[in-house]
């Protein structure tokens, strides 16, 4: 190969490299604060050394008792993930549209409870591993394998989302979610950074956008949906 043909690939897999950086950055930090990223939440030594951390975030004007009711709701065939339906209609053709509203009867949540991620066959699930009402909710996973690995010997995952309110100024608050994880091996390790953390950009992003828009626009109503089921 000519030395103008090296260097033309060169810059090329530079730029491709630069590209890769840029939206693995965001797939970490999109839409959190340096603040969110520093500190420590509850339950985060569930996952004590994780290989990947992600924070991402949003201003929701509206009260965290206006957004707790739509986090207790979350999870497959229940109240959804709030992503955009176009990502569930490529990625997840199973699941159903996220709801619109308060859904009455998921609003009992408690610790120790499963929130399915998937058909049963799938066996990916959370457990409530922590519930502080209006301020903090803390799910745990080490279901979430690639099908056909469950249940081979040296591959393991172990995962937490967290999901903290905090009053922000007058009737509003910031919505932080963060997710720790290890897995093993080295190489389904390495696939999660590659694929699933860039693609976290629009995944954690459009459920935080999805939960911000649902909250502003059904906020006033939430007490009387809940109060009132159907």
């Amino acid at each position: 190969m000519s030395v103008g043909r090296l260097k033309g690939a060169g810059a090329v897999f530079g730029i491709g490299l630069g590209a890769w950086g840029w939206i693995d950055h965001l797939g970490r930090t999109s839409g959190s604060l340096p603040r969110e990223r520093q500190r420590s939440l509850p339950r985060d030594e569930l996952v004590p050394q994780p290989h990947i951390v992600t924070d991402h975030g949003v201003s929701i004007a509206a009260p965290p008792e206006d957004v707790w009711p739509w986090l207790l709701q979350m999870g497959w065939h229940r109240g959804g993930w709030y992503t955009h339906r176009w990502v569930d209609q490529l990625l997840f053709p199973q699941n159903n549209p996220s709801a619109e509203t308060i859904l009455p009867e998921y609003q009992q949540l408690q610790e120790g409870d499963v929130i399915p991620d998937g058909a049963p066959e799938t066996e990916c699930y959370f457990t409530v591993h922590r519930l502080e009402p209006g301020h903090l909710m803390v799910l745990h996973s080490t279901s979430h394998l690639p099908p056909g690995l469950a249940h081979r010997p040296g591959v393991a995952l172990n995962w937490t989302w967290s999901f903290a309110l905090e009053t922000e100024g007058y009737h509003c608050c910031r919505l932080h979610f963060r997710s720790r994880v290890t897995l093993e091996p080295w190489w389904l390790r390495l696939a999660y950074r590659l694929f699933v953390v860039p693609a976290d950009y629009v995944m954690a992003g459009s459920m935080c956008r999805g939960i911000k828009r649902r909250v502003q626009l059904k906020g006033s109503s939430v007490s009387a949906a809940i109060a009132t089921p159907t």
